[in-house]
């Protein structure tokens, strides 16, 4: 069974994006606002390999704006360049509410010299058939991105924020083997993401009023697809 990301109830996330020499204004907005933010988890590497249909249909939900729409993508946290224990995560949205289903890989997927056919079929092995569906309606791998992830909470945990910054992106499109090497051109950003379920809405909404930075559409996934296809 897959595990819910926060259970099953629906959550509201709000995006902004701005430039890392920001990222110092942030952390002291952040230390210093009165609903009291408290570092909730050790920072750690986030790194994700996306997949997607041959005909990019998430990247073309995204770009249309579809109120329902989801991503495909493999999660592992940790230095290790290559794909480790981790899960296969979908995540799933419905216009400003999203959530995950969490399907975990228990064993390593990747060994030296494997392809992503091998990739794909060892993720596959150690997952539940609802979960295997997902992988094989998804069989391109887009790409990889890595970056630097920060954790905080207010006292409660009802509002959760993480702060992403050293975001790099690796194109999986150009051989059948895994691209470890060659990054790809990103602008140096930080995305920083609030968490929140519906009935802590207008609290949320209180401590979003005197943010530093602009609210906007962003997504990791759309604009590294952006930079490799420009590249």
């Amino acid at each position: 069974m897959p595990e819910a990301d926060g259970g099953l109830d629906e959550r509201h996330e709000v995006k902004f994006a701005a430039y890392a020499t920001e990222h110092a204004v942030l952390e002291r907005w952040i230390h210093m606002h009165p609903a009291g933010f408290v570092c909730s988890y050790p920072n750690r590497e986030v790194n994700n390999i996306y997949f997607d249909t041959f005909d990019y249909r998430a990247y073309a939900e995204n770009v249309a704006g579809v109120s329902e729409r989801s991503k495909v993508r493999y999660r592992w946290y940790g230095e290790s360049r290559e794909p480790d224990l981790g899960s296969l995560e979908i995540k799933q949205k419905r216009n400003y509410f999203g959530w995950k289903l969490r399907y975990p890989v228990n064993e390593k997927p990747y060994h030296n010299g494997y392809n992503w056919h091998d990739i794909r079929v060892a993720i596959r092995a150690q997952l539940p058939m609802d979960a295997q569906l997902w992988l094989h309606q998804n069989p391109l791998p887009i790409m990889l991105n890595r970056y630097e992830r920060q954790y905080f909470a207010t006292t409660d945990g009802s509002i959760r924020v993480t702060i992403d910054t050293n975001q790099r992106v690796f194109d999986q499109r150009i051989g059948n083997r895994p691209n470890f090497t060659h990054q790809a051109i990103t602008q140096d950003t930080l995305v920083v993401e609030f968490k929140f379920s519906r009935p802590d809405r207008q609290d949320a909404v209180g401590i979003l009023q005197d943010m530093p930075l602009r609210i906007g559409r962003h997504s990791k996934y759309m604009n590294a697809v952006r930079a490799i296809s420009f590249a």
